[in-house]
């Protein structure tokens, strides 16, 4: 098949390579799979297999067309960071979380600073006067503050 001189397999080629160009520029996996698929597809048609002219053909494009994209998704899968994307905690998540006080923490002030996995909250305590370096649990939040009690 050809439209304008062109054959259809060069034009499914061309495309699923600008779709891997893509796909490399911006990651995301939404057009890897389609690319390599129009890739295969475009090289049967470009060798002369006829995927549409008979059920061998059909057979024959779907296979390699499923196969592809079980591949690409492997490879995918294998290229890919093996990590958790990070998570944010918030104010009311760290209720129950131990932490470390990096500033002194006071009752009636909420510039006291405590550590919670790294991350530094505005503090006050339930009662009297917590210094820098003791360990915390969070009992509450309150607006864009915690509120701690030093650890038994």
């Amino acid at each position: 098949m050809e439209v304008l001189g062109i054959s259809i397999g060069w034009i499914l080629i061309v495309l699923g390579a600008l779709f891997l160009l893509i796909e490399a520029t911006n990651p995301g996996f939404f057009i890897a799979v389609p690319g390599t698929v129009m890739i295969i597809l475009g090289t049967l048609f470009v060798l002369g297999v006829d995927v549409f002219g008979s059920p061998i053909g059909v057979i024959a494009g779907v296979v390699t067309a499923l196969a592809a994209a079980a591949v690409t998704v492997w490879f995918y899968s294998r290229i890919t960071p093996d990590e958790n994307p990070p998570t944010t905690l918030s104010r009311d998540s760290v209720i129950g979380l131990e932490g470390l006080v990096t500033k002194e923490v006071e009752p009636e002030s909420i510039r006291g600073k405590v550590a919670i996995e790294g991350v530094e909250w505005s503090a006050r305590s339930v009662d009297g006067i917590i210094p820098a370096g003791t360990k915390v649990v969070v009992v509450r939040s309150e607006g864009v503050h915690i509120v701690v009690e030093e650890m038994k």
